[in-house]
């Protein structure tokens, strides 16, 4: 609640901190740096460096929580070094290539209807897979083109939204199944038995639409977020913007996007360049 993470944030520290306390069998009070070390290498061939990274900020939180409440005095996470981490490129898919999967479904069905609205909300609004499992029919504005998005840390934000988007998304509301329960009604995307969407799903869908397009890259609904993002850059959008859009807090984390092939980059310079 005082950081304001997501559940899900929250949910993969909690199971951090578990798996960590079944490994040294006590409740951490007497745990130093060796045991940290011992613990993050017995990981290190199951998880990336990434994950690595984010296994150690758990730790860390959890030994800072426990000097605050008086039951340690230091924190062993500060001896022990965090994987060193390249920078991070996404996957990112071609604009034929979202296309291609985004046909690949058969609308003949109101499910397959469903997923194509997913699909282009994903990719026509950079959703997160998070946001778009709990995107509320009313928070969708069809007269106006936005979407009014709830993103991490509770944070609201409005999204444009294309013509085309808008139509999918309409089609697959005229067919959509009869929620389970009330609390349901105004939740857009359901599963057959008028139940809220999972993430696993909405993941599991994008797979075999992929390999029904032929897209052989390792994707999942992130990778429609990376590809907005990308697509709009190179089509000339500003940074900020591009930012606001995702709703990263920072503008560095939007800067993985602008990795542009160079023949765009060095005609932009030239076009600019006070020399010309």
């Amino acid at each position: 609640m005082e950081r304001q993470l997501s559940p899900n944030t929250v949910s993969a520290y909690s199971s951090d901190v578990e798996d960590f306390l079944a490994f040294c069998g006590d409740g951490g009070t007497g745990a130093d740096s060796v045991a940290v070390e011992e613990y993050v290498k017995s990981r290190s061939g199951i998880l990336t460096k990434r994950s690595q990274a984010r296994l150690l900020s758990s730790l860390r939180s959890f030994f800072d929580w426990l000097i605050l409440e008086g039951e340690r005095k230091d924190n062993p996470c500060d001896r022990v070094d965090a994987p060193k981490l390249g920078r991070y490129l996404p996957e990112v898919l071609s604009v034929e290539e979202v296309a291609a999967i985004i046909e690949s479904v058969d609308t003949g069905t109101w499910n397959g209807m469903r997923d194509r609205a997913m699909l282009e909300m994903l990719y026509g609004c950079g959703l997160r897979v998070s946001e778009l499992c709990a995107l509320k029919i009313s928070c969708v504005y069809g007269k106006e083109s936005f979407v009014r998005v709830i993103g991490k840390g509770n944070k609201e934000r409005i999204v444009p939204v294309s013509d085309t988007a808008l139509a999918a998304f309409g089609e697959y509301l005229a067919v959509r199944p009869a929620p389970e329960a009330p609390d349901y009604d105004d939740l857009a995307f359901l599963n057959r038995f008028g139940k809220p969407i999972s993430r696993v799903a909405v993941f599991t869908m994008i797979k075999k639409q992929a390999l029904l397009a032929g897209v052989r890259k390792e994707i999942s609904p992130h990778t429609f977020r990376h590809s907005f993002a990308t697509h709009l850059i190179e089509n000339g959008a500003d940074l900020r913007v591009v930012q606001e859009m995702l709703g990263h807090e920072s503008i560095l984390t939007t800067e993985i996007y602008t990795h542009i092939d160079s023949a765009t980059w060095q005609a932009a310079v030239i076009s600019a360049h006070p020399r010309k």
